[in-house]
């Protein structure tokens, strides 16, 4: 278990890192994760990748509008669902973090019913693709703004203190939303306030296509913590466990009372920005090859193969397995059929006013 001290020092100039390159761990404790919960990292990262190929397909097939790749997020994402208490904790996600969601446990059937917007989608088809939501699971749903989910999160921390329920709220962005003002404002108020609230900035060095440097002038997104006067960490996103270890004790220090932390996971993503995006026209590829030489999941695979826990017939086994699951969930999806029509004017008041029924009533007629 995480020790009830800070293990990690805040402002670190280099990322915190416990896995090598190699495989080897790197930490100054003892791996306290037992071969079980090691090895489900490694298929909820190996499942992240397979879900994030299969939206490709499915948006080069015309079924889907609108992908946002997140191959290279897989360990910062996967880490984040393993450090927080599932159903019981909040999160608060980008439209990148379909790992995350996966992870945590939404079935592959209500994200590929998002996906399609059928009548699999526990949102009833009424945001765009990459937006999922979970009441089960309480994740909140996906918005579109970027950084507007920031003072939401903020809010539901300080509801939580106020309740004294023991949950935390984790809210997760990418490095753009660090240039809103929702973002300021957000982080700012859950520190004033003392909130149970752990803000993590997944890095991946642009915002659609702009890089980091035009972005900012401060040198990491962790020292922007020193304005809000909470501590802020700076992690090798690519690396599992280190992102584990950092962001499991930012959420148990919020729930101890100890106010809210901002982590960097400095992650790339090997894709582009979406499916909507040249990445060529803004970065060299000999940069996105370098990143792939620091593949989160072969870094990881080093790592269990050093432990005796990874063989390839182990991980042939796994693909089929996951290949089987999600291929079930989108059959799934796909047959539980397209929303009605109707469905728009449901779920916004208690009671229908006329005025909607009317609407619904002469909609009826037209179709």
């Amino acid at each position: 278990m995480v020790k009830d001290t800070h293990r990690f020092q805040p402002f670190t100039p280099e990322p915190i890192r416990l896995i090598g390159e190699r495989g080897e761990w790197l930490g100054d404790f003892p791996l306290d994760l037992d071969e079980a919960v090691l090895r489900r990292m490694y298929r909820d990262m190996l499942a992240a990748r397979m879900l994030d190929e299969r939206y490709t397909i499915l948006i080069r097939t015309g079924k889907t509008s609108f992908v946002a790749p997140s191959a290279g997020h897989e360990a910062a994402q996967v880490a984040i669902a393993h450090a927080v208490k599932r159903g019981f904790d909040w999160i608060f996600p980008y439209y990148r973090d379909h790992g995350l969601a996966l992870a945590l446990g939404i079935p592959p059937r209500e994200l590929f019913g998002q996906m399609l917007a059928t009548q699999a989608d526990p949102n009833k088809g009424r945001q765009m693709p990459e937006h999922p939501g979970s009441k089960a699971l309480h994740y909140f749903t996906v918005a579109s703004p970027i950084a507007s989910h920031v003072p939401p999160a903020a809010g539901a921390a300080i509801s939580m203190k106020l309740l004294r329920t023991g949950q935390v709220a984790v809210c997760t962005f990418g490095d753009g939303a660090t240039s809103e003002g929702d973002w300021y404002a957000g982080i700012n108020f859950a520190a004033v306030q003392g909130a149970p609230a752990v803000f993590v900035a997944e890095n991946n060095f642009y915002a659609i296509s702009v890089d980091y440097r035009h972005q900012t002038h401060s040198p990491t997104i962790a020292d922007k913590a020193h304005a809000f006067g909470i501590p802020g960490y700076l992690v090798d996103g690519m690396d599992v466990l280190a992102s584990y270890y950092v962001v499991k004790e930012a959420v148990e220090n919020a729930r101890l009372g100890k106010g809210p932390s901002l982590v960097e996971l400095r992650v790339y993503r090997y894709g582009p920005h979406s499916s909507a995006d040249d990445d060529s026209r803004y970065r060299p590829r000999e940069e996105v090859e370098a990143w792939r030489r620091k593949d989160p999941i072969l870094r990881f695979q080093r790592f269990l193969e050093a432990r005796g826990l990874w063989t390839l017939e182990w991980e042939e086994d796994l693909k089929e397995e996951i290949r089987a699951e999600l291929e079930r969930g989108l059959k799934e999806a796909e047959e539980a059929g397209e929303v009605p029509p109707g469905w728009m004017f449901e779920d916004v008041f208690a009671e229908m006013p006329w005025h909607l029924k009317r609407q619904k009533a002469l909609l009826e007629e037209e179709l």
